[in-house]
């Protein structure tokens, strides 16, 4: 594998950092089956800004953004370090593409970021940049953004784009008006168009999938599918990790483009 792939995985709760379900395994391998990347930069939507910006501290802090769970979680910490130089140089790669980005020299690792990165990499032993996601964002201008960001799988950088492949919070939190299986019926179309390399059908999910605007409320949770798709260079063959349902309606689901993997 000359190039690494890009992925995009579904973060779920932050429980899913305490109770890994059928998802937690299967990231911990696909982590063990990729070559060991250099860097990791990963955008995830509980960090939302106007303009793009970049951690660019050495010593990113584990941000426990969420309230209500037990103290365990909150005694969670994901020490990888980050990398200023190369915060820099991303700035710099993304503002000469058209997406002017800033280094925020405060800024730590979200829940969306750290939690599946526990999975992924529990060593916390690979340097971790997060890029914030613009709160103007739709599928087209994250395709491109992920676009802009495709050189790096040249340079050892592995984009991840964390999210979830369903995201309706009240039905998860208990509020359902009933059957779940659109969550299911909604992932299976998702599914079959990453294994088809089906990009413009991806772009186009929020529109044309099955129960969109019920599985996606919002689409801030589904956008950075997009990113990691704009990401693989245009390479269609890709691997599908299914992670099961969280909560009944979460999708666990989550992507490697660029790369056909097996025995994940």
């Amino acid at each position: 594998m000359n190039i690494l792939p890009s992925l995009f995985v579904s973060h779920g709760a932050p429980t899913f950092a305490l109770e890994p379900g059928l998802a937690g395994p299967r990231l911990r391998a696909l982590g063990e089956a990729l070559p060991r990347p250099r860097a990791i930069l990963i955008i995830s939507p509980h960090w939302m800004t106007r303009d793009l910006r970049i951690t660019g501290n050495a010593a990113p802090e584990t941000i426990h953004d969420f309230g209500g769970f037990a103290p365990a979680l909150y005694r969670l910490q994901y020490p990888a370090a980050g990398h200023p130089a190369l915060a820099s140089e991303l700035a710099e790669l993304l503002t000469e593409a058209g997406w002017p980005a800033s280094l925020d020299l405060q800024r730590g690792l979200d829940h969306g970021a750290w939690v599946p990165l526990l999975h992924l990499y529990p060593q916390a032993d690979i340097p971790v940049l997060q890029l914030s996601m613009p709160t103007d964002l739709d599928p087209e201008s994250a395709y491109v953004l992920g676009q802009a960001l495709a050189p790096l799988s040249n340079q050892g950088i592995l984009v991840i784009g964390s999210g979830s492949l369903t995201h309706n919070l009240y039905e998860a939190l208990g509020h359902s008006p009933g059957d779940a299986e659109y969550a299911s019926e909604f992932s299976a179309w998702v599914r079959n168009a990453v294994h088809n390399g089906q990009h413009q059908q991806l772009k186009q999910t929020l529109t044309l999938a099955p129960h969109a605007s019920r599985a996606h409320p919002t689409s801030e949770h589904f956008l950075p599918l997009l990113v990691a798709l704009g990401a693989a260079h245009g390479r269609t063959d890709a691997t599908v990790l299914e992670g099961g349902l969280d909560y009944g309606v979460l999708s666990m689901d989550s992507f490697v483009f660029g790369a056909s993997l097996t025995g994940i």
